[in-house]
């Protein structure tokens, strides 16, 4: 029996097949894990859903390879015997994600973030200025945890998904629909993960950072 359904997603890349993307569905509230007050399950709030890339015709083939990590979609799903494909995708919001894994050499203001983060606090964040005093960027530093956690594979794979950070960031600017780039770097030589959020994904701070780091 054929079902269809219908939801707003937010694309990463599968960890489990490159032919395959993740979509993460977004819920109709607002949930800040960053929140300490905030008690949720991610993966029942935004619910994974794995959805091959390929084997599609016509306009849906060049809709579906053209997305991106990062982009938030409307998408009705076909399944068939449990296996969902896409029947329909629009883009929503083209914001786009990038992971880098071996980060070196990172830019002051991240360093400066996570010195003034206090004893004893996971995360730090600060707003950034381009050279014309407008915000160009907000930038957040959490912890490295230790043990088997890994708080940027958590990140990269939506364990930990990086849609309450873009509401935080969507509700303090004056263009909530603004196409955003995210960059999450692992540095070497750091002791936190940091989340870059470039206000514009075509502004200046954004081409630095995939210049500099991607």
């Amino acid at each position: 029996m054929e079902v269809t359904t219908t939801g707003r997603f937010r694309v990463y890349r599968s960890p489990r097949d490159g032919d395959e993307l993740l979509l993460l569905e977004l819920p109709d509230e607002r949930i800040d894990w960053t929140d300490p007050a905030v008690e949720t399950d991610a993966d029942d709030a935004y619910s994974p859903t794995y959805v091959p890339q390929a084997g599609y015709g016509g306009d849906l083939a060049e809709r579906v390879s053209a997305l991106e990590p990062g982009n938030e979609i409307e998408a009705t799903l076909r399944w068939e015997d449990g296996d969902p494909r896409f029947a329909a995708v629009t883009v929503r919001d083209r914001t786009r994600f990038r992971f880098v894994g071996a980060a070196t050499g990172l830019f002051e203001a991240a360093r400066e973030t996570w010195r003034a983060t206090g004893d004893g606090e996971a995360i730090g964040s600060r707003v950034t200025y381009g050279t014309d005093g407008d915000p160009n960027a907000v930038l957040y530093v959490f912890a490295k945890q230790p043990g088997a956690r890994d708080l940027f594979d958590e990140f990269g794979d939506g364990v930990v998904p990086l849609d309450p950070l873009l509401d935080r960031l969507d509700d303090e600017t004056d263009a909530p629909d603004a196409p955003r780039e995210v960059f999450v770097l692992r540095p070497l030589d750091e002791e936190f993960v940091l989340v870059a959020i470039a206000l514009d994904r075509e502004g200046l701070f954004a081409r630095t950072m995939r210049d500099t780091y991607c």
